[in-house]
């Protein structure tokens, strides 16, 4: 039942598990499918755009803030921010893809 479940929301998601950078733990990669809220401006400045590969590195002690690598730079984000960013996780067995591939795939 649990593997359905799971192979469902799958399908929904568009092939990948999808969750919010805040939801994600060390060492976990994916691409970035969407930025909400006010802050999204200042994100994107940053590098946190649609496509963009982002890992987490490591979290404080208490959870917030999270580091990031991002673009070939780390970066730290507060946890009310990483709610905001929505990333699509890599599978193990897929390979990362670069931005512009990425960008292309989902046109």
């Amino acid at each position: 039942m649990e593997g359905a479940i799971k192979r469902c929301l799958t399908e929904v998601n568009g092939g990948g598990m999808r969750k919010k950078l805040s939801d994600m733990v060390p060492g976990e990669r994916g691409r970035v499918f969407r930025v909400d809220g006010e802050i999204r401006r200042r994100l994107m400045d940053m590098g946190i755009v649609r496509g963009a590969t982002v890992e987490l590195v490591r979290r404080a002690p208490l959870g917030d803030p999270v580091e990031i690598s991002v673009r070939g730079y780390n970066l730290s984000l507060r946890g009310s921010e990483a709610e905001k960013v929505h990333v699509e996780i890599y599978d193990s067995s897929e390979t990362e893809m670069d931005d512009t591939e990425a960008l292309r795939r989902d046109e």
